[in-house]
């Protein structure tokens, strides 16, 4: 498969979390040979929170990982992750194997199951194969490493055509707090909570109320405004860990609050330059709402249209097709209020076409392969932004192919 052309340069150099180690293997959950499992595991006083999908298909995975939020954190702990199953609609399978792996985890890394957290990635419908999973476990744990972690980025994919990982490093008071993180997702993507499987890790001191208070907020204003195809996963996780190995109090502290949402608006927009056949990565920017919330609104259904996303793929300053997004929102909206622009270039103002618009200008910054639309509804204070790509013929040939 072709590495996206949105993809960034290469993965990038993240640090090392003291507190957390990974480990990778090749499970043959659906391919033979190709590395499809990580165990990362979490020094004992780690505080763990996760924000999942509200799909009311969820897999078995993700009832399980929801329902464990909140324990002991004066255990270790311990996140398994496979690709090329999803372990999602098949019934009390799906239990069974969940269970049977956060068993088998327990007993290896010496962890309670209470704080085993499984996720799992790929075909709905298909029982997991969980013993070929189980039968690496004691390897994964013999082979962990603190830098491991663009290894476990890879074993996580799926249609992804690059690793995903984004870091950061903080100055507090003098004193250095690191945060890591990895991500998949490339299709089904449309989050309502997070988005397909992300993983971040800091070496922060903050408690678990917190932490998870922290990604919640920031989840709202990241992985909650991208999408590439309107569709919401039955296995969206995100988990977070803080081991708070560096000894640095991070509650309240703005300076970290920034620094995560930075690590994950910068692993939201991977993802989206990573869907399925993408050629253009696109901000709707929506100003002008009545409230935020008829903002995103407004913005989500521009980034959803398939009208709207296949003449972006097609290079067309099509922006009637805008109007009708907005229209169809649901939003409260004003025709005569509304102005839409294209980059820096003025397409609609007033409810009508602008006087100065130039069809040839609109063309050529559609030619772009960063694209920024901008609407303002013009009738309050509302303001949102989301982010979306193209839909191509490769979208079309990536899921007609997704089960051989």
């Amino acid at each position: 498969m072709n590495v996206s052309p949105l993809a960034p340069a290469r993965f990038p150099d993240l640090p090392d979390i003291d507190g957390v180690t990974f480990a990778t293997a090749a499970a043959g959950v659906k391919y033979a040979g190709r590395t499809d499992v990580m165990l990362a595991l979490l020094a004992p006083g780690s505080a763990v929170a996760g924000v999942f999908t509200r799909s009311a298909t969820r897999s078995a995975p993700v009832l399980d990982c929801q329902a464990k939020l909140g324990g002991d954190p004066s255990h270790g702990a311990a996140i398994l992750v496979n690709s090329g199953n999803s372990n999602a609609f098949t019934g009390k399978n799906g239990t069974v194997a969940t269970a049977a792996l956060t068993a088998a985890v327990a007993q290896v890394a010496q962890v309670p199951e209470g704080r085993v957290f499984t996720c799992s990635t790929g075909v709905i419908g298909e029982p997991l194969p969980y013993d070929r999973i189980a039968a690496q476990l004691q390897a994964l744990y013999d082979t962990q490493s603190p830098g491991g972690i663009s290894a476990a980025a890879k074993a996580i994919m799926t249609t992804d055509t690059f690793p995903k990982g984004a870091g950061a490093t903080v100055d507090i008071a003098g004193q250095t707090v690191q945060i890591a993180g990895i991500a998949k997702g490339s299709g089904m993507i449309a989050p309502d909570m997070a988005t397909m499987l992300v993983y971040i890790f800091t070496d922060a001191v903050i408690d678990q109320a917190a932490l998870q208070t922290l990604i919640s907020d920031h989840t709202a204003k990241t992985f909650n405004c991208i999408t590439v195809d309107s569709d919401t996963s039955t296995s969206d996780s995100l988990i977070a860990a803080a081991t708070g190995a560096s000894g640095v109090d991070v509650s309240n502290n703005a300076a970290f609050s920034d620094a995560l949402y930075d690590v994950m608006r910068d692993l939201a927009h991977q993802v989206v330059r990573d869907g399925e056949g993408a050629t253009k990565f696109v901000t709707i920017n929506v100003t002008g709402a009545q409230n935020e919330t008829d903002a995103h609104k407004v913005g989500m259904a521009i980034a959803n249209s398939p009208l709207v996303k296949t003449a972006i793929a097609g290079e067309d300053a099509n922006w009637g097709r805008i109007v009708m997004a907005v229209g169809k929102s649901g939003a409260a909206a004003d025709r005569d209020t509304l102005s839409i622009q294209f980059g820096d270039i003025t397409v609609a103002e007033n409810g009508w076409r602008a006087p100065n618009y130039s069809e040839a200008a609109a063309t050529a910054y559609m030619k772009n392969a960063e694209l920024t639309i901008g609407v303002d509804l013009g009738i309050g204070q509302g303001a949102s932004t989301v982010w979306t790509c193209d839909l191509t013929h490769g979208y079309i040939t990536i899921n007609a192919d997704y089960r051989s």
